[in-house]
Order: C-alpha cells, then structure tokens, then sequence
C-alpha cells in the first residue's frame, strides 16, 4: 500500500480546496482521504496513487506533514474494536498519527495506520482481531 500523509491545514474555507487543487495540477490520484478540524488547525489524512509528486507538492507549498508507511489493520466491527488496537498501541509507546477507514467486510473493518515506529506497531496491527 502506499505511503499515507498527514498533512496540517488551516482550520478556514479553502484550504482542503488549494490542497486537492494543487495535487491535481500536477496530475495526482487520491486513493484514500479523511480530515478534521478544530479551532485554528485542521489536518487531512490521505495516501495518494504518486508518494513522489505527493511529497514534491508538499514540500513546494510549505506544508507541515508527516508521511509514514501505511500499515493495514483488521479490526472486530464491534464496540471496543478500536479501543483494543488503540490502547496496544498505546501501551507499546506508539502513537498514532493517522488512520483511514478502508471498509467493512462481514463482522471486520479494515484500517490503514500511520505510526511513529511502524517496526513496533506492524506485529500489534496486522494482528488477527
């Protein structure tokens, strides 16, 4: 899978628009994308089908952002299926930087996670449960 970015926006009309503008002009495909807001600062959450330009076109408009390896996750579709994942990582001193919804299948979601130390987090996320 792809490289996700976490990307800092200003919390204000527009800013996801210059954003997914700027992308575009240069010619990248989002795959997966999320995002909020609070306040002042906002973030978005994406992966994108070009790492490269995606990080060229970052860089160019001053943009703070981490970019991590995606590391994919099965999750139980029930209460507390998020919790558990959450506080493993947690109790190992990973944080979390991003996560993206990919989808449900059956009694499963899957998610897409963006950590700081994707060596600890991969054995605790790809994790059957």
């Amino acid at each position: 899978m792809a490289n996700q970015f976490v990307v800092q926006l200003k919390n204000q009309p527009g800013a996801m628009a210059v954003l997914a503008e700027e992308l575009a002009s240069r010619g990248v495909d989002l795959r997966a994308i999320g995002g909020g807001g609070i306040g002042e600062s906002g973030h978005v959450i994406m992966t994108t089908a070009d790492d490269a330009t995606t990080k060229q076109v970052l860089d160019d408009g001053g943009y703070v952002y981490v970019e991590g390896e995606s590391i994919l996750a099965e999750v139980d579709d029930k209460p507390g299926g998020m919790a558990r994942i959450a506080r493993a990582l947690a109790d190992a001193g990973v944080n979390i930087y991003g996560h993206l919804f990919l989808g449900r299948w059956g009694d499963r979601a899957m998610f897409a996670f963006v950590v700081d130390k994707p060596d600890v987090a991969r054995p605790i996320l790809e994790r059957k449960g």
